[in-house]
């Protein structure tokens, strides 16, 4: 493929006919010049040292030339560049839960939102490392192989959703396994394998790839983001939240204990997601015991830079057209007209490397370019170049923070307005800077924060009254949030106060029960003591009785047998 970086630049073109159309009206006019001295062919016999073509040749070389020049301000771009470097540092495969139960939103904004904040943040912190991504739910696949190219990592994380995957369900074991066999076959370096899931793991087998892992030497930590209460599956694009067969709302809850020991039988640690920082402190303090060692990288870039063909082509055409003398056999002045040429041509060639030398300000216009044209991750990779040739740029810095929070990576946006506040000497950006960092507070309810960053941009620009207003409302907010938790709080007093109560009377009421049943056992105890004892002789005259009254029964049935039965007999018809 072939492109010019800056095509802007090949509008200067026009000049090669402009420049063309003089040197011609030049020509004729100095032959009408030359017939008022008489004919011509008298003319050119008395200036035997002057040459009709060179004239010509040397022109056509000086316009080819600045046509070239041209060319190459507008950087002929093709092919790809490879470059080969050396770092030191590790390698780590992030292995990223993107099942339906991600998009619970018991940690602010949504748990796959605050992992992707997460992601960005390692990434920030990683200097001379690889860095690898895995995306997984029912299965896993490899969403970008390990790289040191962190740029394309942020872009590919951007574009993580959970319809991704087809297959629902979460198989960290799965996850594991592509990972550890994802990584570069060196030795000596360290290898760290990061899952971050809410640990509702569907399939099993996470603490056999776990074991497996830690055997090969590698080291795998489990991010366990969620509330263990657990939380609805919002529906994406409506206001509901995902129901089973039974149609009961689905709650999903973090299985700490599982992470711990998936985090456990890998070598690792489980470190527990939450609304604050400490967690990411934590993850880097443990990528941080990790051995590092000297690694090759391989960086590609898409188009490989051309000019260097073009300027030795405009080199040599310079060379040819200060060799070739516009006089024949003219050898008086040749040094003074060479000295004059090279002076020439070292000026052009000092254009053409200022005109490559692009500088900070050059990416930050093509930033905002595309920025204002909604490309808000083409303008994050022209503020980052911006910064990379002047990392002091307060402008290329606080554009790259508007650009990563057009894109919804609050936190990393969160870090670069800060930094353009240390950086910015102007009180109205630097005022800027602080009330972006209040607004990404805000939408993330942490009302403190946020309050304390309006405050900070209204002390550096009191006449800022939307940022006021921001504050004003930020105070209510909170104090509404404040008065939310008490009264959630009491009330979850009063029903712990209610559930004791209840299991109290329960309690008594069982022992009344018992108290109630010993007592009925004890009168029936007393009624046997009570009821009066037969005597023998008693017992024996009741027993001769009911002999003899049975004996009479029988007599009586014995006679009515032998009596003559005669019976009726009633006619069918």
């Amino acid at each position: 493929m072939f492109r010019f970086e800056d095509p802007i630049y090949l509008y200067a073109l026009v000049l090669i006919p402009v420049l063309a159309l003089i040197r011609w009206w030049m020509v004729i006019r100095q032959r009408k010049q030359l017939r008022r001295f008489g004919d011509m062919e008298l003319v050119r016999q008395l200036m035997p040292d002057v040459s009709r073509f060179r004239p010509l040749v040397k022109f056509c070389l000086l316009l080819t030339a600045l046509a070239l020049l041209i060319v190459l301000l507008a950087r002929p771009q093709m092919g790809t560049r490879i470059s080969h470097e050396k770092r030191t540092g590790i390698e780590t495969i992030i292995a990223l839960d993107i099942s339906n139960s991600m998009l619970a939103e018991d940690v602010a904004p949504s748990r796959l939102d605050r992992a992707k904040m997460m992601v960005e943040n390692l990434v920030d912190h990683f200097t001379d490392d690889k860095i690898g991504l895995i995306v997984f739910a029912g299965e896993a696949f490899v969403q970008l192989p390990i790289t040191s190219d962190f740029v394309s990592a942020k872009m590919f994380l951007s574009s993580i959703e959970p319809s991704m995957i087809e297959t629902q369900g979460t198989d960290i074991a799965a996850a594991i396994t592509m990972a550890t066999h994802s990584f570069t076959q060196e030795e000596g370096v360290g290898k760290a394998v990061i899952v971050i899931t809410d640990g509702e793991d569907h399939e099993g087998g996470a603490l056999e790839a776990a074991q497996e892992a830690k055997d090969k030497g590698m080291r795998v930590y489990m991010l366990g983001i969620g509330s263990t209460k657990g939380a609805p599956i919002p529906i994406p694009g409506s206001n509901d939240y995902m129901k089973d067969n039974t149609g009961e709302t689905v709650m999903s809850a973090l299985n700490e204990e599982m992470c711990k020991q998936v985090a456990e039988a890998g070598g690792g640690a489980y470190i527990h997601v939450e609304n604050n920082s400490n967690a990411q402190e934590q993850l880097n303090h443990e990528l941080d015991k990790l051995s590092k060692k000297e690694i090759s990288s391989t960086v590609y870039s898409d188009y490989d830079e051309q000019f260097q063909a073009v300027g030795i082509i405009v080199l040599l055409l310079l060379i040819a057209e200060i060799c070739i003398m516009e006089i024949k056999n003219q050898r008086i002045g040749k040094l003074h007209l060479f000295s004059r040429k090279k002076v020439a041509t070292m000026l052009l060639l000092l254009m053409a490397a200022g005109a490559y030398a692009q500088s900070d300000r050059d990416y930050i216009r093509q930033g905002n370019k595309q920025f204002r044209a909604g490309k808000y991750a083409e303008a994050e990779v022209d503020y980052r170049k911006a910064i990379e040739k002047n990392g002091k740029n307060p402008q290329a810095v606080y554009n790259l923070g508007n650009s990563l929070l057009a894109q919804k990576k609050d936190s990393a946006a969160i870090e670069q307005f800060q930094a353009a506040a240390k950086l910015e000497t102007s009180p109205l950006r630097r005022s800027a800077a602080y009330h972006n960092i209040g607004v990404i507070c805000q939408g993330h309810q942490m009302f403190g924060e946020a309050i304390e960053a309006y405050k900070e941009a209204l002390r550096n620009n009191p006449n800022d009254d939307e940022t006021r207003y921001n504050l004003e409302l930020c105070k209510r907010q909170q104090k509404q949030q404040q008065q939310n938790q008490q009264n959630q709080q009491q009330k979850q007093n009063k029903d712990n106060k209610d559930n004791k109560d209840n299991k109290d009377n329960k309690d008594q009421n069982k022992d009344q029960d018992k108290q109630d049943q010993q007592k009925q056992q004890d009168k029936e105890q007393q009624q046997k003591q009570d009821k009066p004892q037969m005597s023998k002789e008693n017992a024996e005259q009741l027993l001769n009785a009911a002999m003899q009254e049975e004996k009479n029964t029988q007599q009586r049935i014995k006679k009515a047998q032998h009596q003559k039965q005669t019976r009726k007999l009633q006619k069918n018809w």
